[in-house]
C-alpha cells in the first residue's frame, strides 16, 4: 500500500481541467491536500508563502505549458531561481495539450522536470507519477 503524499499541486490556466484532475487525485486518495493555482505566478506566490516559518511544499506538481501571463516555461525559470528550502523534493510534471516535439526537449533541459505528459490525467498516469516519486525518494 502506498503512502500518502502531503500536496499534489496543480498549475493550469483551465478551470475545467484543474476541477477534473483536482477530481481524479481526490477519487484516487492519493494525498492529504490539493492545490489548485490558475497560472506560473500564482503558484510562485503560493511557494514562496512560509505559515509559521515553514514552505509548503508540494510532493508533486502537475504543471500545464500553455497559459497567459507567466506559462510553464517562464515558471521552471523562476522556479530555478527559489531558494532551495522553497523547493523541496517536488517532482514536477508537464501536463499539456502539447504533441510538438521541441516542448518534450525543452523539459528535459529542466533537471527538476521529470515526467512529460499528455492531458487529460487518468488515475492510471497519476498512480505511476506516484509509484516513479516514491522510487526516486528511497534511492537518496
Amino acid at each position: 500500500m502506498r503512502e500518502k503524499l502531503n500536496t499534489i499541486m496543480l498549475i493550469d490556466d483551465s478551470e475545467a481541467d484543474n476541477f477534473l484532475h483536482k477530481r481524479v487525485i481526490t477519487k484516487a486518495d492519493v494525498c492529504n491536500n490539493v492545490v489548485v493555482t490558475f497560472g506560473g505566478a500564482e503558484a510562485l506566490t503560493y511557494l514562496q508563502t512560509a505559515i509559521d516559518g515553514v514552505y509548503s511544499c508540494p510532493d508533486i506538481v502537475f504543471l500545464d505549458i500553455n497559459m497567459p501571463g507567466m506559462n510553464g516555461w517562464d515558471f521552471l525559470e523562476e522556479y530555478e531561481k527559489l531558494p532551495e528550502e522553497m523547493q523541496a523534493q517536488m517532482l514536477v510534471c508537464m501536463l499539456t495539450t502539447s504533441e510538438a516535439h521541441e516542448d518534450r526537449e525543452k523539459a528535459d533541459k529542466y533537471g527538476v522536470v521529470e515526467e512529460f505528459s499528455h492531458k487529460p490525467l487518468t488515475k492510471k498516469m497519476l498512480l505511476g507519477i506516484i509509484d516513479q516519486f516514491h522510487d526516486r525518494d528511497n534511492v537518496k
